[in-house]
């Protein structure tokens, strides 16, 4: 079984998967990859076979092997072939009390940035443009997995490789190790939030701080709080766009003051698969006409500068804001994306 288990994660890193899912069927278990373009099935197994390698995984992250109603989760580093991996791994039982498994793959930093796939290149000056500022206040809207950690550590690298910088960044859990950065992690159960993290970062006098998420009021103060007081803050926020980071914004209690005074930009962003002639669709996860780190481009939009000042003080310049509708559209038009892919992004 640790042969087997092996040879399924080397043939994960092989293809640049995110997660594995190990999914449970009334009489076998289906095993499944996910790739930035989706989950892929991959094979099946016997439900003995299925059960075995769910119990491997679970002894490997030190979790309770004969518990099998009560979900779990764990974590170990992996070497596999000279690489370093991360596995954050959770299980869950269904009403037959069979088990799924879902292992979150965290690769090492890699020996080299794989740079930023964007369907409108013009659009990765104007993000990197936005780190020339000393302070103020970054927003990265975006659904789960679509590359909000990886645009940010992109940028981050290409600012740092002009000139060093201090660079703090409070995740939960970190995704991506950078020996540049220094990287904190949340730990609620042992009193280590958001907020902790932060008051305690600005004694470090960073250059630029990066917060994973904000959730609630006292962190969205804090972030505001440092954006005023002298640092360029980065953080991520839930909104399905633009506009809507704004409104909840407001909903934690930031006031229209306080953003006009911070707020440099709000970004938005969605990581849709890019058309392949040879799949005639999305590009398939065994398809080589991409590469693996390419299947798949980001599309933001971008609210800063004056068009972000007018939306703030309620003020008509008579510019037509370009939306993720709009960029939606013409990589659509360009043929850069199905239609499938373009409604389903549509906001």
């Amino acid at each position: 079984m640790e042969e087997k288990a092996e040879s399924l994660l080397a043939e994960a890193m092989r293809l640049g998967v995110s997660d594995i899912h190990l999914l449970p069927y009334e009489d076998h278990y289906e095993l499944f990859f996910r790739v930035s373009t989706g989950l892929s099935k991959i094979s099946a197994y016997s439900i003995e076979k299925g059960e075995r390698l769910i119990s491997y995984f679970k002894f490997l992250s030190n979790m309770n092997v004969g518990e099998r109603r009560k979900p779990q989760s764990g974590a170990v580093r992996y070497r596999l072939d000279g690489r370093k991996i991360e596995l954050r791994l959770s299980t869950i039982a269904n009403f037959r009390y069979q088990e799924s498994l879902v292992i979150r793959m965290l690769y090492a930093n890699p020996a080299s940035d794989p740079g930023l796939h964007a369907f409108f290149p013009e659009q990765e000056r104007a993000l990197l443009d936005l780190l020339d500022h000393k302070s103020g206040l970054v927003l990265f809207s975006g659904p789960t997995g679509s590359g909000k950690t990886t645009t940010i550590y992109h940028l981050l690298r290409r600012k740092y490789a002009d000139e060093p910088l201090q660079i703090i960044t409070m995740e939960d859990p970190v995704e991506i190790e950078e020996p540049l950065f220094l990287q904190a992690e949340v730990n609620e159960a042992a009193g280590i939030t958001y907020d902790l993290l932060i008051r305690q970062c600005l004694r470090h006098h960073p250059d630029i701080l990066v917060i994973g998420e904000i959730r609630d009021e006292e962190t969205a103060k804090m972030v505001v709080r440092s954006a005023l007081t002298g640092h360029l803050v980065i953080a991520t926020i839930h909104a399905k766009e633009s506009f809507g980071v704004l409104e909840r914004l407001r909903e934690l209690a930031i006031s229209s003051e306080q953003m006009k005074q911070t707020l440099l930009a709000v970004v938005s962003q969605r990581l849709v698969a890019k058309f392949c002639p040879l799949c005639a669709g999305k590009c398939t996860i065994h398809c080589s006409h991409y590469q693996v780190n390419e299947k798949s481009a980001a599309i933001y939009e971008i609210l800063a500068g004056k068009e972000l000042q007018n939306h703030l003080q309620n003020k008509e310049d008579g510019k037509r804001f370009v939306s993720l509708n709009d960029k939606l559209r013409k990589a659509y038009a360009c043929g850069y994306i199905t239609e499938k892919h373009y409604l389903e992004n549509l906001v």
